[in-house]
């Protein structure tokens, strides 16, 4: 039998607001599409809305520059105000050289200006979204209040859009994550030819996320969820995304 995969965007979650409750719109908007949630579904949810939701949205113009954001800003050409929101959101600024700003969020995340963003916030330079305060705290609650509304047993991914070292372009990658165990593990299974493998541990979280942002889109697609079915994943709790943080000593690229 063929395996099939299915990834369903929905497309009727309206614009989020302060406060609004993620598992409730997300709930609805299945049955206004007619999308069944079933057990063992991965419910992959953009971080712009959760941060939205969370109201963790700032008018950097309500900032005053530190002696340390002025610099930097004079180095790298990006605003004052902007970076001090970075560092803010920053517990080590990792690289700074022209047009680039990268820091480890206090979440442990590498990337670029912490995570934070102005797509899909308001059209306004001054205004932009930092990222969740715990991504993996969100997904739970999501995960519970799904869970709640349906009696299904989910798991849920929230994911965001970082570039990679040595690789052009971005994909988005899982920031935070509950039900679901962020890799596949293949050490100490043989392969066809019957050789035991010893390093493939997949980022199984980050595969996920990536794929559907093939659905969820960049811009105008306006589709900030997607429903994976068909992956035939245990759900299990007692999983982080900051499982997938590498520790700065295994850094093979400093």
């Amino acid at each position: 039998m063929a395996r099939i995969l299915r990834i369903i965007g929905l497309e009727t979650i309206p614009d989020i607001k302060p406060g609004d409750d993620i598992a409730d719109l997300i709930v609805k908007s299945c049955i206004q599409e007619g999308v069944n949630i079933d057990d063992g579904d991965i419910i992959v949810v953009a971080q712009k809305i959760v941060s939205k939701a969370e109201k963790r949205i700032l008018d950097i113009n309500s900032l005053k520059p530190s002696d340390k954001a002025v610099k930097l800003s004079e180095f790298t050409g990006k605003d004052a105000k902007f970076i001090e929101a970075v560092l803010m959101e920053s517990k080590e600024v990792v690289k700074a050289v022209p047009g680039h700003l990268i820091t480890i969020t206090r979440h442990g995340i590498t990337c670029a200006n912490a995570g934070i963003d102005r797509s899909n916030v308001s059209g306004l330079e001054n205004i932009i979204t930092l990222l969740p305060v715990d991504p993996d705290a969100s997904a739970e609650n999501i995960r519970r209040g799904i869970e709640k509304l349906t009696g299904r047993k989910v798991a849920v991914v929230i994911s965001d859009t970082y570039g990679r070292p040595l690789r052009n372009g971005q994909i988005n990658v899982a920031i935070g994550l509950s039900g679901i165990n962020p890799f596949k593990d293949y050490r100490g299974i043989r392969d066809l030819t019957g050789y035991t493998l010893h390093v493939k541990n997949i980022a199984l979280a980050d595969e996920i996320a990536s794929a559907a942002e093939l659905v969820m889109g960049q811009a105008q697609e306006k589709i900030p969820v997607a429903i994976v079915k068909g992956l035939e994943v245990r759900i299990e709790n007692n999983h982080t995304a900051k499982e997938l943080n590498m520790d700065k000593e295994k850094w093979l690229f400093k």
